[in-house]
């Protein structure tokens, strides 16, 4: 387990683990979110519950040394896993993502609401994760086969780079500090998640400074405190 334990919460004392279903805990009265911050996915979901407001314990488990744990919640094994205050467990980050907009409310949503700015917010976001989909398939392909397939690391490479192509161009077009106006929303999120993952994991597939649209609005990301906070240093998993 991660050494970063941190809670944006005031609960007191350690949650701990009970290992009967989910359903028949008694939980306590405050969002979990499970999942480690050097993952992109979860990390958005931290980075959004930050802007938002929201006060959650953090349980940094590794989707590799705390599977079995994670099993108990979801059963993909996979982070994000974010349990609510009543128990219901909500998995994959944009239903997460989804739920925290619906309990912001109409005015502090990180997503357009409908129309053409919607539909542009998603794919950003889709793009964005997409992106992230593939460095972490690159990063298994290297560190878990002892034998790694050059065709399957071309693909996702040419992947990674079409998309880091199409993101700066539309990074270079904008005419407001972030996506879509004057504050962060989800698909500023989820590109500068992308951006930091792909310095840290990949810094052999393209340097920073060859995307200065997308690295700038990363920086500006980065330099608020709801980003800052949640950083861990990305530690591969090992065979």
């Amino acid at each position: 387990m991660s050494t970063l334990e941190c809670r944006s919460s005031t609960v007191g004392g350690e949650f701990q683990l009970d290992q009967r279903r989910p359903a028949d805990i008694d939980w306590p009265m405050t969002l979990i979110l499970i999942g480690q911050y050097d993952s992109p996915f979860v990390r958005r979901v931290a980075i959004a519950l930050n802007l938002h407001g929201f006060g959650y314990e953090h349980r940094s488990w590794s989707t590799f040394a705390d599977a079995d744990k994670l099993a108990v919640y979801n059963p993909l094994r996979r982070v994000p896993t974010m349990v609510l205050e009543n128990g219901e467990v909500l998995i994959e980050s944009m239903a997460i993502l989804d739920h925290l907009d619906e309990q912001a409310g109409p005015d502090r949503r990180l997503l357009p609401g409908a129309g053409a700015d919607r539909r542009a917010a998603l794919k950003t976001c889709a793009l964005a994760t997409g992106l992230c989909d593939k460095m972490v398939s690159l990063v298994y392909e290297r560190v878990l086969h002892e034998e790694t397939s050059d065709v399957w690391i071309a693909r996702c490479t040419a992947q990674v780079s079409g998309v880091l192509t199409a993101l700066e161009a539309e990074c270079a077009a904008l005419v407001t500090p972030f996506w879509f106006g004057e504050r962060p929303g989800h698909a500023d999120i989820a590109v500068a998640c992308a951006m930091q993952f792909l310095r840290e994991a990949h810094p052999d597939i393209a340097a920073m400074s060859d995307w200065p649209a997308l690295t700038a609005l990363t920086q500006r990301c980065e330099a608020m405190v709801a980003f800052s906070s949640v950083v861990q240093r990305f530690d591969p998993p090992r065979r």
